[in-house]
């Protein structure tokens, strides 16, 4: 070819617009994908509640992160079960998260002999938060954790708590309290918290066992005595009441919120999930909200979070097994 001719080949290929690059960067190609029509954060509980107030302040403030509006779905029953098992067999392209509980990734695979999702089923977003429990007296029952022990032994298997049903949260921190401290107290199942509460406002039961959405209104109202928390330390707002890990160390008993994704959800999406998720966590509206319920607020990276679903798995299968939890 001519030099003439070829230096015009070169000039007319230099003015043609280049072509872009899908190898340079692929996890850019994917994030910029991600998302592309509105994001739905299911709930396993129904409306209305604490963990549904806190999730629908997340979804408004993740939204403008992510671009697009992140929408609120309540999917109740099962202990948290059908919440959970639409999540595991949702399309995992990220567009559809779970708001899990300690019961649903700690309890439920243990004692639940035909639970229809593993733990393998979901890829972990971000921690939200942990809380332990309260144990509440009425005004006419013991005044603390001491004279609730000298009582207990005094009338064993008398006292008569609340819990939320043999497999929660709530009755196998109970449990683990009455474990080691050496009592027997009477276990009266309720279908939430609310029959709980008002039985025990009726004088129809001794403790109120419960998270501090539930607790920390009796407790302000004076309607009942605030005993103790389940925590390691003592919880930021009410550090008056102590811990029953300072009657008994080690005594701890925590459930936990945390969303994840669907397993094979693609890490780029996964990432973007945890970004506007942490951002949301920041806010401090939630902030406020979550410390005044008695939450310890987490957030962190999806490995982290990951790390902690293993440490709790590991945490409880022991304390479940001596605990002789029923299995359904």
């Amino acid at each position: 070819m001519p030099d003439a001719s070829r230096r015009r080949l070169v000039a007319s290929l230099a003015c043609l617009p280049a072509a872009p690059s899908l190898l340079a960067h692929p996890a850019a190609s994917q994030t910029a994908a991600f998302p592309s029509r509105p994001v739905t954060i299911v709930v396993p509980f129904s409306p209305g509640g604490s963990t549904d107030v806190v999730t629908r302040l997340m979804a408004e403030r993740m939204a403008p992160v992510l671009g697009r509006p992140v929408q609120v779905e309540n999917k109740p029953g099962g202990n948290t079960i059908v919440g959970a098992e639409a999540v595991a067999r949702a399309q995992p392209d990220g567009h559809t998260a779970l708001m899990a509980a300690g019961t649903t990734l700690t309890i439920n695979p243990a004692v639940q002999r035909n639970l229809p999702y593993k733990v393998e089923d979901f890829a972990p977003v971000t921690l939200v938060s942990t809380f332990p429990f309260a144990v509440i007296a009425r005004h006419d029952g013991p005044a603390d954790i001491p004279a609730l022990v000298a009582a207990a032994r005094a009338r064993p298997g008398r006292i008569t708590y609340g819990t939320n049903g043999p497999t929660t949260l709530t009755n196998v921190a109970m449990l683990l309290v009455l474990d080691r401290l050496g009592l027997q107290m009477q276990d009266v199942t309720y279908r939430g918290d609310a029959a709980q509460l008002n039985d025990f406002l009726a004088g129809n039961l001794d403790l109120l066992v419960v998270a501090g959405s539930t607790a920390l209104p009796v407790y302000r109202n004076r309607q009942g005595r605030l005993l103790g928390w389940t925590s390691a330390e003592r919880v930021p707002s009410t550090p008056e009441v102590p811990a029953f890990a300072e009657t008994s160390p080690g005594l701890v008993a925590q459930s936990w919120f945390g969303l994840l994704a669907p397993a094979r959800t693609p890490a780029a999406a996964v990432e973007r999930l945890n970004t506007a998720a942490v951002q949301a966590l920041g806010d401090p509206l939630i902030r406020e909200r979550l410390t005044n319920e008695g939450q310890f607020l987490a957030g962190g990276t999806p490995a982290q979070f990951g790390d902690f679903l293993r440490a709790e798995a590991e945490r409880w299968r022991p304390i479940l097994s001596k605990l002789d939890v029923p299995q359904n």
